[in-house]
C-alpha cells in the first residue's frame, strides 16, 4: 500500500485541480481575481491551523512519537529560506504570471496547452539542482503522454489566435515557477509534515497577496462593497472548494507525492489534468469528446504508466 500511496495521492490531487478552473470561471462573476485568492488563502489558512491545533493535541494526548502527515510544527530560522521560495514561487508567482498569460493570449486553448508543459521541464530543472536522475522511460512517457495531452487540449479548438506574443514567456515563466516550487518541497527537510509545509507557504503568499489586492481592488471593494454582487449559494460553494479542497487537500497530497516519488515523476501527472476536466465536462455538463480527444486521453495514460516504469538494471557480463 505504501508504495502506491503516493500515486493514488497525486492522481486524487489532479483530480480536485481539474475542478478548480470550473470553480475559478463560476466565482469570478461575482467576486473580484484578488478578493477571490485572499478569500480562499485565508478560509484555507484557518482551516489548516484548526486541523493542526486538534492533530498535535491527540498527539499529546496519546504520547506518540510517531509524526503525523497532517501535524503543524514550528519552522527553524535555518529553514525559512526554503518556506519563504515555495510560497513566492507558488502560489504567488505562479498566479500572477498565469493570470496575465490568459489576459494576454486570445485563445484560452492555447494558453491551457503552454501552462501544461511543466512535465517537459520538470526533468531538466530536477537533474540540474537536485541531481535528480532522468531515466530514458521518463522521458520517452512524457513525450508520449504530452503529445496526448495537446491532442486532448488543442483538437477541435477554433479559435487559434494568438493575441499579445507576450503570453507566451509568460506561460513559460509560470511553468517555471510551479517546477521550481515542486524542487523546493524536495529540498525542505522530511521532519516536516505536508500540512505545516502547506501552511507556512500560504501564510508567506498572503503577505504579498493582502498588499497586491489593496493596491488593485481594495479602493473598489471599500466604494462598491467586498463582492460584486449578492453570493448565490453555488458560488459559496465554489469558492468553498477552491478553499478546502484545491487550497489544501490537493496542495497537501502533491506535496506528499514530490517528497515519496521525486519531481520528474510527480510532475508528469500534470498530464492527466486534461483528461480528469474533460470527464467533468463530460459527465456534469454533456460535452461530448471527438474520438481525437479520446486518442489523446489513451496516450496521455500510456505516456504515464511508461514513465513511472522502472528501468531493469543491465547484468554486467
Amino acid at each position: 500500500m505504501r508504495k502506491i500511496a503516493p500515486y493514488i495521492a497525486v492522481i486524487l490531487a489532479m483530480l480536485i485541480w481539474a475542478g478548480s478552473g470550473i470553480a475559478v470561471q463560476h466565482s469570478l462573476s461575482y467576486v473580484r481575481p484578488f478578493t477571490l485568492i485572499v478569500i480562499r488563502f485565508t478560509i484555507a489558512i484557518v482551516l489548516m491551523l484548526c486541523v493542526g491545533v486538534v492533530v498535535n493535541s491527540i498527539q499529546k494526548s496519546t504520547v506518540s512519537s510517531q509524526r503525523s502527515e497532517l501535524s503543524l510544527q514550528l519552522i527553524t530560522w535555518k529553514d525559512m529560506p526554503l518556506f519563504l521560495l515555495a510560497g513566492v514561487m507558488q502560489p504567488v508567482l505562479y498566479f500572477i504570471f498565469e493570470t496575465f498569460c490568459y489576459r494576454s493570449l486570445s485563445s484560452p486553448t492555447i494558453a491551457e496547452a503552454l501552462l501544461s508543459t511543466a512535465p517537459l521541464i520538470a526533468p531538466w530543472l530536477a537533474l540540474l539542482i537536485l541531481h535528480e536522475r532522468v531515466t530514458r522511460n521518463n522521458i520517452v512517457g512524457i513525450l508520449i503522454s504530452s503529445v496526448g495531452m495537446f491532442m486532448l487540449v488543442l483538437l477541435g479548438s477554433q479559435n487559434f489566435e494568438l493575441g499579445n506574443p507576450i503570453g507566451i514567456p509568460l506561460a513559460f515563466m509560470a511553468v517555471c515557477s510551479a517546477v521550481i516550487y515542486t524542487i523546493v518541497l524536495k529540498k525542505i527537510p522530511e521532519r516536516y509534515s505536508p500540512l505545516s509545509i502547506i501552511f507556512y507557504e500560504q501564510v508567506i503568499s498572503l503577505f504579498f497577496f493582502y498588499p497586491l489586492w489593496g493596491i488593485v481592488e481594495g479602493k473598489a471593494c471599500l466604494t462598491e462593497g467586498l463582492l460584486l454582487s449578492p453570493l448565490a449559494m453555488e458560488t459559496v460553494y465554489s469558492i468553498g472548494y477552491l478553499a478546502v479542497f484545491s487550497s489544501i487537500v490537493a496542495f497537501v497530497l502533491f506535496c506528499y507525492t514530490v517528497r515519496r516519488i521525486g519531481v520528474t515523476e510527480a510532475n508528469a501527472f500534470n498530464n492527466a489534468r486534461p483528461i480528469f476536466t474533460a470527464l467533468i465536462m463530460l459527465v456534469f455538463f454533456g460535452e461530448q469528446l471527438p474520438l481525437g480527444k479520446w486518442i489523446g486521453i489513451a496516450l496521455i495514460v500510456i505516456g504515464l504508466f511508461v514513465c513511472q516504469k522502472q528501468e531493469k538494471p543491465r547484468i554486467k557480463q
